[in-house]
């Protein structure tokens, strides 16, 4: 049976809907609380050779029962296919109850940021919410969002000014 209460512990933890959550990098045992939620699919934005990944990943989703998938995103250096083979991913997981993650949750942020304003036709304060939230990109980041007038700042935190 899913548990009924989202975990409190996970870094930057965000239910978007109810098939949709997002987080920082969550632990083995962290893992477990969201699969426990009735997560079936967890794909990860961030790197395995960070310092916060955990050792596999794969293998430590896949004793828990559910799909893994994994898109390296470069945090310096984010890409439109990037994106693409994320939409494809979101696409492909229909109704699946799905938890995305990076190392902050702030690649993921972006992702869904720019998803619901371009896929999904959200306006964009209500597709920026949830992205600022956790952070305000800069540079490459605001580049990639669409943001030009951010393209010069650094990254800031929730609702900073410029």
């Amino acid at each position: 049976m899913p548990a009924t209460t989202d975990p409190t512990d996970i870094y930057n933890w965000q239910r978007l809907d109810d098939r949709i959550t997002t987080s920082g990098q969550p632990s083995e045992a962290q893992l477990a609380a969201i699969r426990d939620l009735g997560v079936t699919h967890v794909v990860n934005l961030g790197l395995h050779s960070h310092d916060h990944a955990l050792p596999d990943e794969a293998a430590s989703v896949a004793r828990l029962g559910m799909r893994y998938t994994h898109i390296p995103v470069e945090f310096d250096a984010p890409t439109a296919e990037d994106f693409d083979r994320f939409c494809a991913v979101m696409a492909a997981a229909g109704e699946e109850p799905t938890h995305v993650h990076c190392i902050a949750n702030m690649r993921v942020s972006a992702f869904f940021y720019r998803y619901r304003r371009d896929l999904l036709g959200w306006d964009e304060a209500r597709a920026r919410d949830a992205m600022e939230s956790i952070w305000r990109p800069g540079g490459v980041w605001a580049a990639f969002v669409g943001d030009g007038e951010s393209v010069d700042l650094p990254h800031r935190g929730p609702r900073e000014e410029s």
